[in-house]
């Protein structure tokens, strides 16, 4: 596979906000204490009377984000996806989720790609929190290309979304347009042996695992779901009975996650084999790219998973 180009899908987020700020007043953002990481400064720079740091304080950041949704406004919440899903969840699932609030939380830096920060730092928990609020939308986009649509999508749509982001530079994985579409899982390859589930960054690991195995004579699928909630249900229900094998990709803790969700639907409509590669628990400190070698995120991993999928339907 041809190396991939990089790009920042948390410096992306920043730019898209900040022209979406320009052709919207009603979007008003809040963050907490990490701006600059987060790169919601740039909003904050152009349009200060709309631009909110609460701090260390993201309790205060989801409550006030309601009030402004219940007043109207469209307001957008910014920190680390360990700090902005885990502290306040009480907040967003009372305030947010069950009146069905306009609120949009983006969170960056998550996974365990974060690296050096260590564990207290990584976001492995994020998408089970989120996913466990009906109300809630949830994307995690593969590359940042597609960050730029998920987060015009979120803002056109009426009701509370979580995007996830991360902190390192990611492989973009399209070379053109992007058709997004809430809801809807992307078809990256087509293959008859296997099907390849991925979000996120690991789409692009989904990816070169599958041109690996086709220079084995083994022909996999590859589905980018860069929305867990609602899933696409149906487009996993087809891989299933037509490639009979199924293993998800996610760089997060695999209970509660996208080889839950695709398990439990597979289960349901479609039951055949079901490999998943993910985190089984927490990480330690290191360099983003020695954790996801070390934890098994990596190309030669899923490959291997594709054909432990593919002996168990045989």
């Amino acid at each position: 596979m041809q190396k991939l180009a990089m790009a920042s899908t948390r410096e992306t987020f920043g730019k898209a906000l900040l022209e979406l700020g320009r052709e919207n007043q009603d979007i008003v953002v809040l963050g907490a204490d990490l701006n600059k990481s987060t790169f919601a400064n740039m909003f904050g720079n152009a349009f200060p009377e709309r631009y909110f740091d609460l701090g260390a304080a993201e309790q205060n950041m989801m409550s006030m984000a309601a009030g402004f949704a219940s007043a109207g406004k469209i307001p957008v919440c910014t920190t680390f996806a360990v700090f902005g899903t885990g502290r306040p969840f009480d907040q967003i699932r009372t305030s947010i989720a069950q009146p069905e609030l306009n609120v949009k939380i983006v969170c960056t830096h998550a996974g365990i790609s974060v690296g050096e920060d260590g564990k207290s730092a990584h976001g492995i928990e994020d998408l089970a929190l989120m996913t466990a609020l009906p109300t809630f939308t949830v994307v995690t986009p593969s590359d940042a290309p597609e960050t730029v649509e998920a987060v015009k999508a979120a803002l056109r749509h009426r009701g509370p979304v979580y995007i996830r982001l991360y902190r390192p530079a990611t492989p973009v994985v399209h070379a053109g347009p992007v058709k997004f579409e809430l809801g809807k899982a992307e078809v990256l390859r087509q293959g008859k042996d296997a099907t390849v589930i991925a979000c996120g960054a690991m789409v692009a690991v989904a990816l070169q695992a599958a041109e690996a195995l086709q220079n084995e004579g083994v022909s996999c699928r590859v589905l980018n779901m860069s929305t867990l909630q609602p899933l696409d249900e149906p487009c996993v229900e087809a891989a299933a009975r037509e490639t009979g094998a199924i293993v998800t990709v996610e760089e997060h803790y695999l209970h509660g996650g996208l080889g839950s969700l695709v398990a439990a639907t597979v289960a349901r409509r479609a039951p055949v084999p079901v490999e998943m590669v993910g985190l089984t628990g927490y990480a330690e400190s290191g360099r983003g790219d020695q954790l996801l070698e070390k934890y098994g995120l990596t190309p030669a991993n899923v490959a291997a998973a594709v054909k432990r999928a593919i002996q168990r339907k045989r």
